[in-house]
């Protein structure tokens, strides 16, 4: 008897000369090709009983045969770390990410992180890469606060990458930064790399940068500040935060590629907030908008601003 998790699979004629991992990838739910090399290297699958390799051509009449691993935890603690949840499905959850949350565990932030959270407040969570862990599609600097989506299983984190990928996902920002804006919109065009001499920045004077596009328009204007709305095409690391620095109006409070004088007293961070995701769903293909309220500090920090204006 074949189990809920055991699979067999025949290769139809038209499916001669096509490779193992492509194969099996498309007969598995929720699996990319990757995830499907991945099983056929750890011996999880076989052709007519034998192991193969992932690029093995397969011939009309093969039998691919094995069993789906139960996925493992991750070295990572499920941590009751509160979220703002926009929204949450099978498929996916957009949250509104606060300033100080680390995204992604790392070397010095194995814990108190998003995906720690994740872990801990979503028990549908499925399996990516043979792992219980949450895809990380996108990330916010620790400082930068908004929306953020996270893929929940496999076909989903390779849907939205895909999107991503092919810059079919809006992606709407609000920053304040320092000094008036020359115009009432416009767009940055300069490439991004690492810095040639600090390797922790980037910089719009690399060697080997890549294009990188930002467009802003104002929304309001202060006495020696500007709230802009921006629009990434590109998504570069650090990318508004560099971009704002090149054309010399750096962002209140970044204290990477900022500037310390005439930032407002106090100001423990950036002040750069991911307002707006628009993408498709995953598995319905529906255009969805998710949007994050400003944050405490940065409504503060507009509205004394606004006060010394007017």
């Amino acid at each position: 008897m074949v189990g809920s998790d055991d699979f067999s699979f025949p290769a139809e004629p038209s499916d001669a000369g096509v490779r193992l991992d492509v194969f099996l990838g498309g007969r598995l739910r929720e699996t990319s090709r990757s995830q499907a090399a991945y099983l056929i290297e750890g011996g999880h699958a076989r052709v007519n009983g034998l192991a193969r390799k992932p690029g093995y051509r397969l011939k009309a009449g093969d039998v691919v045969t094995g069993s789906l691993p139960a996925p493992q935890p991750t070295g990572f603690l499920p941590e009751p770390i509160p979220l703002d949840r926009l929204y949450e499905d099978a498929d996916m959850v957009v949250i509104n990410k606060p300033a100080g949350l680390v995204v992604h565990p790392a070397p010095g932030h194995r814990s108190g992180t998003l995906v720690n959270a994740l872990l801990y407040h979503c028990p549908d969570l499925a399996g990516i890469g043979a792992e219980l862990r949450p895809g990380i599609v996108h990330r916010l600097d620790k400082d930068t606060t908004g929306t953020l989506v996270v893929a929940k299983r496999a076909a989903a984190l390779e849907n939205l990458a895909a999107q991503f990928k092919h810059r079919t996902v809006r992606k709407d920002y609000l920053a304040l930064v320092h000094g008036a804006m020359q115009g009432a919109s416009g767009r940055v065009r300069l490439a991004i790399g690492r810095h040639p001499v600090d390797r922790k920045r980037m910089s719009t004077r690399s060697r080997a940068g890549r294009e990188a596009e930002t467009a802003w328009c104002v929304r309001q204007a202060f006495a020696g500040a500007s709230l802009l709305e921006l629009r990434l095409h590109t998504g570069r690391t650090h990318q508004i935060r560099v971009h704002c620095a090149a054309i010399g109006h750096p962002i209140l409070g970044d204290p990477v590629y900022g500037r310390r004088a005439g930032d407002p007293p106090g100001l423990q961070r950036q002040m750069l907030h991911a307002l707006r995701l628009e993408l498709d769903h995953p598995r319905t293909g529906e255009r969805m908008t998710f949007e994050s309220p400003l944050p405490a500090d940065m409504r503060e920090v507009i509205e004394e601003l606004a006060a010394e204006v007017g």
